[in-house]
């Protein structure tokens, strides 16, 4: 699992059968202090999160292992919306 924050959103009308009616993220990878790391990945959208939320999110096969995204082919997920985190009992994000 990675950390993300949403970025944005991605709308693709013209899609294979089995994407109908997910969610499209733009979600842009962050380290424990909420720095970015790197490029950005489009996600399906299992939670419902909206842009700007930090979320937990997977790729590869596990993206495939949610309830919404089962047998279909999609190679990166938001599985959770992050409410609060701690490294080393420090407090470091806080919804």
């Amino acid at each position: 699992m990675l950390l993300g924050r949403v970025a944005g959103t991605l709308v693709a009308t013209d899609k294979e059968p089995t994407m109908e009616g997910l969610k499209f993220l733009v979600i842009k990878q962050i380290d424990v202090d909420e720095s970015e790391t790197g490029g950005y990945v489009v996600a399906a959208d299992a939670v419902g999160a909206g842009v700007g939320e930090v979320v937990l999110f997977a790729t590869g096969s596990s993206a495939r292992q949610t309830a919404m995204t089962r047998d279909r082919p999609c190679d990166a997920v938001v599985m959770a919306i992050v409410d609060t985190w701690e490294v080393g009992g420090d407090v470091k994000y806080t919804k």
